[in-house]
């Protein structure tokens, strides 16, 4: 089970940091939809290791990252745009699957959403 937090009220230029729980999973992901568009991918990682990948839209500004300890996967978020408004969902792959991708079509479980509203 998923659980997105941490979204809220920010202003152009600051930073937020969400979180999302979740064990046995080894892939996990964030997207985020705005109102009237498309879900986006924004980033995904792997528990066991290796790079991250990243929607082009966030790179450089966001950072995906996570704590075994906690079961958490948190997604920093810096420099943050009006654009960046959206909810931002996490998911997770397969348990038994290792493989990053940005295809949203590849993650089975996916947790309610938290919004972030960033103002101009």
């Amino acid at each position: 089970q998923l659980q997105a937090s941490g979204g809220g009220l920010v202003q152009a230029g600051g930073s937020l940091r969400l979180s999302c729980e979740a064990s046995g999973r080894f892939v996990m992901g964030w997207f985020r939809q705005a109102p009237g568009k498309e879900r986006e991918f924004v980033a995904a990682i792997s528990w066991i290791g290796g790079s991250p990948i990243y929607g082009d839209s966030v790179k450089g500004r966001f950072t995906i990252s996570r704590d075994s300890a906690k079961n958490t996967v948190y997604l920093e978020m810096n420099s943050l745009k009006p654009e960046d408004a959206a909810v931002y969902y996490c998911a997770a792959r397969s348990s038994r699957v290792t493989v990053l991708t940005s295809s949203s079509r590849q993650y089975s479980h996916w947790g309610r959403g938290t919004l972030v509203t960033v103002s101009s």
